[in-house]
């Protein structure tokens, strides 16, 4: 079986969610089975694993709706992409699109780095269902990262496919010695976000909350302009925030590691990824009540309503009982270990594999 893995929406030079989606399948993928990727930039062969690859066209250029004519001259059997929009007409392969969440039709404000002209298409494609449908019913299997988004592909009825749970994990920078002690408190007053800045993400009620906790700092870890973080600082004086532009992934972790716990009060999210990497570190996560994060968090998480900022302190100061902490970083570690690209690239290898058997028994 010759499968081709569409790594075209690899960033470059950094990881946003959807290309560490891509490298941590891929990698593993790779170690199962013969993989092939799709590029469009050399540049993101370093952000890759070493496998075979073939460049193409961008996917944000206007020959993806006919990309399938370059990817046929590989002869693939089955197709993955982290995306559901990649071209298919003209295909001679069986394709599997991923959908990773539902965020934008209730929250349609496209990322600011897109291009002006992909910001209005995105805009456009959120007002209906039906696009999303037509792109879905064109495959033949849909992926999607977790059981929240796959309910609500059900509810709103976008695809006779069949839909599988192929989810997110944590990368190796995240991890812990397996024999490593576990930790009966943490080694700073501190909090953690990390996200984007978008609306929908609520980062403002995490910096009311923070002006309720003295002693404690915000670490906001992703990159905000000078006016951002005015505006956060405006909002409660009090607070102490830090602001880290853009942290490494070691100084992500390192800060993760010593923080008192993960915080993010979203409105809406389809995985939550910042959430498994602080579990998997044993650093307690204190989250908004919303499907996904009892789906990742489980047993393990604090669960506050989302724009409480009352609610919020009291969940941080409740780790200060004696006990709390290593209770909650205990079953944090616990729970982490259900996430793993090794187990994740397993059950996608499972899905492709079906998605071609399906297709030649049929043929047959």
């Amino acid at each position: 079986m010759r499968i081709v893995f569409d790594a075209r929406y690899t960033r470059i030079g950094r990881h946003d969610g959807i290309s560490r989606y891509t490298a941590g399948l891929l990698t593993e993928l790779g170690r199962l089975h013969p993989v092939t990727m799709l590029v469009s930039d050399h540049r993101q062969l370093e952000m890759l694993p070493d496998l075979p690859w073939q460049l193409v066209s961008s996917p944000t250029s206007a020959r993806e709706p006919l990309v399938a004519h370059q990817v046929n001259k590989l002869r693939p059997d089955v197709v993955f992409t982290p995306m559901q929009t990649m071209g298919s007409w003209g295909r001679n392969y069986r394709l599997v699109l991923t959908v990773h969440d539902l965020i934008y039709y209730r929250n349609r404000t496209p990322p600011r780095d897109l291009p002006a002209p992909i910001r209005l298409l995105w805009r456009l494609y959120h007002l209906s269902w039906w696009p999303q449908r037509m792109l879905l019913n064109r495959a033949d299997a849909v992926v999607t990262v977790s059981q929240t988004t796959r309910d609500l592909i059900a509810r709103h009825k976008l695809t006779r496919r069949p839909v599988h749970v192929v989810t997110n994990a944590a990368d190796a920078v995240a991890a812990i010695p397996a024999d490593a002690e576990p930790r009966t408190e943490p080694a700073r007053r501190s909090l953690v976000y990390m996200g984007s800045f978008m609306p929908y993400k609520n980062v403002d009620t995490l910096v009311r909350a923070a002006a309720l906790l003295p002693g404690y700092e915000l670490h906001l870890m992703s990159r905000a302009g000078e006016k951002e973080q005015a505006r956060l600082q405006s909002l409660a004086p009090d607070a102490r925030l830090v602001f880290h532009e853009g942290a490494s992934d070691e100084e992500y972790a390192q800060t993760l590691r010593e923080a008192t716990a993960l915080v993010t009060l979203s409105h809406d999210e389809g995985f939550g990824i910042p959430l498994v990497e602080s579990m998997s570190l044993g650093t307690p996560v204190i989250v908004s009540d919303i499907p996904i994060f009892r789906e990742i968090g489980g047993e393990a998480a604090l669960y506050v309503r989302t724009d409480d900022a009352e609610a919020l302190a009291a969940a941080v100061t409740s780790l200060e009982e004696p006990g709390a902490w290593a209770a909650r970083s205990t079953a944090s570690v616990r729970e982490a270990a259900r996430f793993t690209w090794e187990a994740s690239a397993r059950h996608l290898l499972t899905v492709l594999t079906a998605t071609a058997a399906r297709t030649k028994r049929r043929l047959r």
